[in-house]
């Protein structure tokens, strides 16, 4: 980016905060102030990655996975044993919900990344995306949208927990020719990196839920602060690459995103499905858990590489789902609305 423009950095930084301290004075578009400043971060770091590399002798990709554990753990604090209840209340949809979202993502992954021919840990991440649980933030998008929340917070609970079992293997049998896949040395990362930490924050909300409100509030702020701050460590070591690939990355991830949407949405009609669960299954198919992805990508070695894709694609899908969210509020599910209208009468 530097090498066409290297004077414009400040001018393109100050337009993403411009834009951002504008937009936080509406309430139709405060949603995207938090995506317009991690442009304004990723600009940064493509013009100065200098300064996002080491401190002194210190690699500062080192803080990426206790940094996603904490947010790993902020998502338990955010869950309870109930939400796994919904695998006996709503057995189909959960079902169709795990098999849509483990099938279409990686397959639409592994067909971009072969159509666009990136180089190998390249594709590899683009693969990885694909492989990893629902995203925590498709619970607020499936709020927003009028979807199902209920069957939203189960399926991010149930595919999270078997992202253990699930994500290594697809890796290997989708992604092996590109990179060395060990499937139980990954298996154990993402046990390590999601697993205990989430289990932890199950049994705080249990025993301490509402009783250290302070934390309460503040871990959402960490979560977010922690995300951005991982997107501009990825940015910077891997900014050679971006510049390379990054208009053809930035393309794929937008079609991977908009084809876990449609493809999850539209499966979920053919099948006959109540429209505010084809909703919550596009929403959960269509988002990823980027920071998992990301802490796989570190674990392995290639967070330049194999981490650029997670690192576009959690930006890319919070505008998306956004825009999504905004579209479907605007347009509540007809068995609502007509539930809605009959409690009126």
């Amino acid at each position: 980016m530097s090498t066409f423009l290297p004077a414009a950095g400040p001018f393109i930084i100050a337009f993403w905060i411009i834009l951002a301290i504008l937009f936080s004075r509406s309430p139709q578009t405060r949603g995207f102030v938090y995506t317009l400043m991690i442009f304004a971060a990723v600009t940064t770091a493509m013009y100065y990655p200098q300064y996002f590399l080491r401190i002194g002798g210190f690699d500062l990709s080192n803080l990426i996975t206790p940094l996603i554990q904490i947010i790993m753990f902020g998502m338990g604090t955010a869950m309870s044993i109930r939400d796994f209840y919904g695998v006996i209340k709503m057995p189909m949809g959960v079902f169709t919900g795990i098999i849509c979202h483990f099938t279409i993502m990686p397959l639409v992954g592994w067909g971009l990344a072969h159509f666009f021919n990136f180089p190998a840990e390249i594709a590899a991440g683009v693969i990885l995306i694909g492989t990893v649980p629902c995203g925590m933030a498709s619970n607020v998008i499936s709020y927003l949208a009028k979807a199902n929340l209920a069957l939203s917070v189960t399926l991010t609970a149930v595919s999270t927990m078997m992202a253990p079992f699930v994500t290594p293997f697809l890796m290997r049998w989708l992604a092996g020719s590109y990179v060395e896949i060990s499937i139980t040395t990954m298996m154990w990362h993402i046990v390590e990196i999601v697993i205990i930490p989430v289990a932890a924050g199950l049994v705080f909300n249990h025993f301490l839920s509402g009783k250290l409100k302070w934390l309460d509030n503040i871990m959402p702020k960490i979560s977010m602060a922690g995300i951005a701050f991982i997107i501009v460590i990825i940015t910077a070591h891997g900014r050679d690459s971006l510049l390379e690939v990054g208009g053809l990355l930035i393309l794929s991830t937008l079609i991977h995103n908009l084809s876990g949407y449609g493809l999850g949405y539209w499966l979920c009609r053919l099948m006959r499905m109540k429209e505010q669960d084809c909703r919550t299954i596009a929403i959960e198919v269509g988002m990823q858990n980027g920071g998992l992805a990301t802490a796989i990508a570190k674990s392995m070695g290639k967070i330049a590489t194999i981490g650029l894709a997670p690192a576009v694609f959690g930006p890319l899908m919070n505008v998306t789902g956004s825009l999504l969210a905004s579209w479907w509020h605007r347009h509540p599910p007809k068995e609502k609305a007509v539930s809605l209208e009959t409690t009126r009468l």
